[in-house]
């Protein structure tokens, strides 16, 4: 069976089943909703039921503190999604909520050189890859400089300072000091290269699954909604390979989206979690996908990325997402 092959969906044998308050019928394969007509618009409001309960971010953080975990991503058509988180045992969910708010906007900017060292060494696994990028909680007014490295075994590291939300779309002396720093052993760039070149922004509720007869250790689940990618500058766009035909369609300045979308991904020990397992029994398989570099060769079929061309020509046929508003 292919891992991204639809199957017909059943609901998963074991738990208490609920189903979801709204009328919709449950979707019966994971094409992307944006290729039918009549799907709902993605937003983790109604993909994640109501009726599951609660948790405090201090509870989530002392009971899930995982210091080994195993990272799976899967990309979700947005009505299959909500089908199958119905069928999770309510009483095995909690939903992170702080000050009544359950769902929450993330918005990232990755700095590369001109010459994209960061975002190739991502594309053929390079194993002195890194990302740096300023991470803000926009509910919050929350923002932080990180610096994400990878080595042998894909052990990853993530180092970060506070930053000044104001300045999330540029490295200032203090920041550029820092990733200075974080990158001296890593690669030969000049930290005056880094440039900001595309900004990521999302909706993400996070889900509490606690250790139970399905699920071997308490783990997390977070659902990402409302996908949008933004180049911001000209050095993405205008890459082209060898014989490579220059320019793409696609502007600098300008927010892309992935219409009915979903990304979900769970966090969990080396065993799966009770989300994977309903999701396997979905047919949905774990991809390989990474919001900065993924929308980088969405943006430009030019960019080397082999290892997410199956994910880019099903899910990411980026469309801007002003016209889906107005449409």
């Amino acid at each position: 069976m292919s891992p991204q092959a639809p199957q017909p969906y059943t609901p998963f044998q074991g738990g208490a089943a609920q189903t979801l308050e709204s009328t919709h019928t449950p979707a019966v394969d994971n094409t992307p909703s944006s290729h039918r007509s009549g799907h709902r618009e993605e937003s983790t409001m109604s993909i994640v039921p109501t009726y599951w309960q609660s948790i405090s971010l201090d509870e989530l953080n002392e009971k899930a503190a995982m210091q080994t975990r195993v990272d799976r991503k899967y990309i979700v058509d947005a009505d299959y999604a909500a089908s199958i988180l119905a069928e999770l045992p309510a009483d095995e969910a909690a939903v992170l909520e702080i000050d009544g708010q359950r769902e929450f906007a993330y918005d990232s900017v990755y700095f590369d050189t001109p010459d994209l060292v960061s975002y190739k060494a991502s594309a053929i696994g390079s194993r002195n890859r890194f990302k740096v990028r300023t991470r803000s909680y926009l509910d919050s007014d929350l923002s932080f400089l990180e610096v994400k490295t990878e080595g042998a075994r894909e052990f990853t590291v993530k180092e970060r300072i506070p930053y000044s939300i104001e300045n999330r779309d540029m490295l200032t002396a203090e920041g550029k000091e820092y990733v200075a720093t974080a990158l001296e052993q890593l690669t030969d760039a000049s930290v005056d290269d880094l440039e900001p070149v595309i900004r990521t922004g999302y909706r993400r509720t996070t889900v509490y699954l606690p250790q139970s007869e399905q699920n071997p250790v308490d783990s997390r689940l977070t659902i990402d909604t409302s996908l949008t990618w933004t180049p911001l500058s000209e050095s993405v766009l205008m890459y082209a390979a060898d014989g490579g035909e220059g320019p793409t369609k696609y502007q600098v300045g300008t927010e892309y989206t992935a219409p009915g979308t979903v990304i979900i991904e769970t966090k969990s020990g080396s065993a799966p979690s009770v989300a994977d397992k309903y999701l396997w029994r979905a047919g949905i398989r774990p991809v390989k996908i990474s919001k900065f570099a993924t929308g980088m060769a969405a943006l430009n079929p030019q960019l080397p990325a082999n290892k997410w061309k199956r994910t880019i020509q099903r899910w990411m046929q980026l469309e801007p997402a002003a016209e889906r508003v107005t449409s």
